[in-house]
């Protein structure tokens, strides 16, 4: 029994004196990582930041690049500068940013390299190279700067620009490193993973001076970098340049959807900016300045700016009625009763020529039959079940919630139900006539352009969209994902949909868009207008073309601009001509709306307007001083954000 013992105690450590032995072996022959630390002093790890992706317009033409430049390291511990005034001479700095510049080095790590200086030009580093090997402690990095072909989409392309503390700190896996650049907005920010690329390592033998001496091992432990992977956007270059065009010295959207895919083809945020100007060391300077314009060109209204929707928003209420069979397409309504005004048209007997004339009554009425579903009985518990139903049938157009297009910041605007009129009266203490305003695209609605370039889709389409995206291509196989492959029903029949497009055709035919009507070309369109609490009203319009065979669905908001009519429908007939034809026939009207100055009528007391970036042209074009008018008064219901009046 002993001797047994002694046996398996023998061969217990006998085994892990083995497992040592095969430890030892593995960590002296076989890993090399133990011997790359001991040879710190002449092996150096150098780690390789990959290219980001590129970004590609519809058509194949390069939207977004990266261009080869240069970052200065310090490591403070061997910094040796004994002139600091040639040294600042050669680098083209002040004394007091390279005492700053050292100080924040030496701040983060007196022993590790930092950044000194960021994205010198191969010019610059060509000609400083040979002056900085007097002065160890500093080494040069090869980095990649964000260059973009035109001065267009600052918005929806987003920029990139150095992480954040709090970044690092959040990061779910240790990627990043101090002073990596990240997207930090726009597309760049929500495909950062797919762009940024995969990091490569390199080992290089160094003397005790910092030379380089070649590869260690030949390169045998390197690893490449990946560059990261192209994005091919929905976006069409010459359509999105020409809409900017347009859009010069005025504040508001243009967001242009294909009505098939959900592909965005142009998107439009007034005032813009040009994003080079983020793409440079100036960053910081460049970034402040933006942020303290009061026209803030930082902020993409196609998401983010609400608005009432207006007489647009009648196109909807005319669909969910004929849907919910309160109204025929032969329905029609007299002025009478109605507490709202009209316009001088003839008489409203059937859904297109209500569309067509944009009659406020008309769709009063048939806001009523939907509230009532018909038995109109005008009680508090009538109009909280009728309002919850129409709330439901109206969520289906994307409306009150976000529709999931890949920017970030999407607004999913207001739409009122039982619960949200609950909180102002009282439960069942509100009616019919506390919300009918409702029915003209007025009252507590808010809504986005992007969702009203959607519900143009909608329309187009007949009865579906597919969520509007910038990117329909990922990498080299153009993966596309999921979500927006799936199609979503607005719960409205095709044939329902014959009238409306009746009247919107109408309306641009011979109704309040007829005035930038395109020769051989038949669109179908709605305008509206929105009311602002300073200055003038906002003009809106919504269409799309052909009317038989949709290609483009649009939505235009030019705020401060008067009517519907007046400069939202000319700007979107124009786009739609250019991107159906490739050409613009009426040159009076593009010229009109290229001239044509609303910015002036802003109210900004004190205020110089800024410079409008064309992003057809290399420079920016100067807008004159801000004029002041007298403020129109606003509706005792209105919010701060600008509120629609019809037609």
């Amino acid at each position: 029994m002993l001797e047994n013992r002694r046996f398996v105690i023998i061969g217990f450590f006998s085994l892990v004196g083995l497992i040592y032995l095969l430890r030892l072996f593995y960590l002296q022959v076989l890993d090399e990582s133990y011997s790359i630390e001991s040879s710190s002093n002449s092996i150096k790890r150098v780690i390789e930041i990959p290219f980001r992706g590129q970004i590609y317009d519809r058509t194949g033409k390069l939207i977004v690049y990266n261009t080869p430049v240069y970052d200065l390291l310090v490591t403070p511990r061997k910094a040796r500068v004994e002139d600091t005034l040639r040294f600042c001479q050669v680098l083209g700095i002040e004394r007091r940013d390279f005492d700053s510049l050292m100080a924040a080095a030496a701040a983060y790590s007196p022993f590790k390299p930092s950044l000194f200086l960021r994205q010198l030009s191969k010019e610059d580093f060509a000609s400083i190279q040979d002056v900085m090997v007097d002065y160890s402690g500093f080494e040069f990095a090869k980095s990649s700067l964000r260059t973009y072909t035109a001065p267009t989409l600052a918005n929806t392309l987003g920029y990139v620009s150095e992480i954040t503390r709090s970044q690092l700190e959040k990061q779910e896996e240790p990627y990043y490193r101090q002073s990596d650049y990240i997207g930090q907005s726009g597309i760049e920010k929500i495909y950062e993973n797919e762009l940024r690329g995969k990091r490569g390592t390199k080992f290089v033998m160094q003397n005790v001076a910092g030379v380089y001496k070649g590869p260690w091992k030949n390169g045998e432990l390197d690893t490449m970098a990946v560059a990261g992977e192209n994005l091919y956007t929905g976006i069409d270059l010459e359509v999105q340049q020409y809409a900017d065009s347009l859009m010069v010295n005025k504040v508001g959207s243009v967001v242009a959807i294909e009505p098939k895919t959900g592909q965005i083809i142009s998107m439009v945020s007034a005032p813009t900016y040009d994003p080079n100007i983020l793409a440079s060391r100036h960053f910081s300077k460049n970034f402040a300045a933006l942020a303290r314009n009061p026209y803030k060109p930082l902020f993409n209204r196609p998401v983010m700016a609400s608005y009432r929707p207006g007489s647009t928003f009648k196109l909807i209420q005319a669909l969910i009625g004929l849907q919910a069979g309160v109204i025929t397409p032969e329905s029609g309504f007299t002025h009478a009763n109605c507490p709202m005004g009209c316009h001088v048209h003839p008489a409203t007997s059937t859904v297109a020529l209500g569309v067509m004339h944009s009659c406020n009554p008309y769709f009063y009425n048939v806001f009523r039959r939907l509230i009532y579903k018909n038995n109109i009985t005008n009680t508090f518990r009538a109009s909280a079940v009728g309002l919850d139903d129409w709330h439901d049938k109206m969520s289906k157009f994307g409306i009150g919630q976000r529709l999931g297009i890949d920017l970030p910041s999407e607004y999913k605007g207001n739409l009122p139900n039982k619960k949200y009129y609950d909180r102002f009266y009282g439960e069942y203490r509100w009616k019919f006539s506390n919300i009918y305003s409702l029915s003209i695209g007025e009252g507590e609605l808010l809504i986005t352009p992007l969702k009203m370039a959607n519900v143009a889709a909608i329309i187009a389409n007949r009865g579906y969209y597919y969520t509007p995206h910038v990117i329909h291509g990922i990498g080299d196989k153009k993966y596309v994902k999921p979500e927006f492959l799936e199609r979503h029903d607005s719960g409205v029949d095709p044939r329902h949909f014959d009238p409306v497009i009746e009247g919107m055709i109408g309306a641009v035919e011979g109704g309040t868009a007829r005035r930038s009507r395109v020769e051989g070309i038949t669109i179908a369109g709605k305008t509206g207008t929105s009311q602002n609490k300073k200055g003038d009203d906002s003009s809106i319009f919504i269409a799309f073309a052909p009317a038989d065979d949709p290609k483009i669905a649009i939505a235009v908001f030019v705020e401060y601009a008067g009517a519907g009519g007046s400069a939202a429908a000319p700007i979107a007939n124009l786009v739609i001509e250019k991107y159906l034809t490739r050409k613009v026939t009426n040159k009076a009207l593009e010229e009109r709306m290229l001239k044509a100055d609303f910015m002036s009528k802003v109210i900004l007391p004190g205020v110089k307007k800024p410079v409008s970036t064309d992003s057809t042209k290399k420079k920016p074009v100067s807008a004159d001083s801000v004029k002041k008018k007298p403020a129109t008064p606003v509706k005792p219901s209105a919010s701060n954000r600008p509120v629609a009046v019809n037609p």
